[in-house]
């Protein structure tokens, strides 16, 4: 009996022994881990993330298939891109390489959103222009912290602006009546087949300047600038990179490199070895699988023949100002 109770004290002894064992390796790991996440941060080890928003922005889910090439650029990718950016602890600044012209002001404001939860957490964001960044582009680049462009960059067109055509005189020469029943008078407002009433102009008029008016605020707050100031270069001009530099619209000329350089350094890392990291879907489509064709041919079939296949496949998906 004594034999018994003296091997089960022993034997809870070793397993208490053991407990205490495992709960110190437990502790050091801890504490170990701790410090080498605080001295891989001391060293500045991490990356920028690289979020890309090209073409018009538009609302809903991407678009992009194998046989067909993206027409522009979702909210809900660009914000799904820019809530993991966010979230990724590694990622220690977020750059934003816009090449736009404009689109869509809900989908522009969803990924506004995004980019003030980022500011919030105290991430920076740094905005790399490329050959255009207007309209809605503009928009979202006054949300970051730092605005990169290259000297003949177009950007600026700070205003709103709604499309309506009529075609009431044209179904009359060809003998084609348009009749509808509506709910109320003003349920068909920008129909094709009648003109505008004068109280439905002053209606629009009032929801464009409302917009309007958002537009500014959201660049006079980006920018530190007066809404004064904004309004009266807020007429839907176009500006060159250098002169919005000198409206304080834009604060350095650089290409994307240099925005990198300060996105890195912005957040505490190391110039000489940036690393860098994309979010985005890895899905090819048919378009960018001929693009790169269209490169290689250019060792076999002469640059000529490969810049005109390459120009106008590029220019199906990226609007120009003529």
């Amino acid at each position: 009996m004594k034999g018994r109770l003296l091997m089960t004290i022993q034997t809870k002894r070793k397993w208490i022994l053991l407990l205490a064992v495992l709960l110190l390796a437990a502790a050091l790991s801890v504490g170990s881990t701790s410090l080498w996440k605080a001295e891989k941060e001391k060293r500045g080890e991490g990356y920028v993330a690289v979020v890309r928003i090209d073409g018009a922005i538009y609302g809903g889910p991407e678009t992009d298939s194998m046989l067909s090439g993206s027409s522009g650029s979702s909210s809900e990718e660009i914000m799904r891109e820019l809530q993991e950016a966010r979230k990724d602890p590694q990622a220690k600044a977020i750059l934003i390489r816009i090449n736009s012209p404009g689109g869509s002001t809900g989908a522009t404001q969803e990924i506004a959103e995004e980019m003030d939860k980022i500011r919030s957490s105290k991430k920076p964001i740094v905005i790399s222009m490329g050959d255009m960044c207007a309209s809605a582009g503009y928009w979202l680049a006054s949300k970051g912290n730092y605005i990169f462009a290259s000297p003949a960059t177009m950007t600026g067109s700070i205003g709103v602006y709604m499309d309506y055509t009529n075609i009431e005189d044209l179904m009359d020469k060809v003998g084609v009546k348009n009749d509808k029943i509506k709910s109320g008078a003003h349920k068909d407002i920008l129909s094709m087949y009648r003109p505008m009433t004068g109280e439905e102009r002053e209606m629009l008029q009032t929801m464009v300047d409302d917009i309007y008016h958002q537009f500014v605020q959201t660049v006079a707050d980006g920018r530190h600038m007066d809404e004064e100031k904004v309004k009266s270069i807020a007429d839907g001009r176009i500006l060159t990179g250098r002169q919005a530099q000198d409206l304080g619209l834009v604060d350095a000329m650089g290409n994307y490199y240099d925005a990198l350089n300060y996105a890195a350094s912005s957040g505490g890392l190391d110039v000489d070895h940036i690393e860098t990291r994309s979010y985005t879907n890895s899905a090819v489509t048919l378009r960018s699988l001929l693009r790169g064709e269209a490169v290689r041919l250019s060792n076999v079939m002469g640059e000529s023949m490969a810049g005109s296949m390459k120009k106008a496949l590029v220019e199906g998906e990226n609007p120009t100002i003529k």
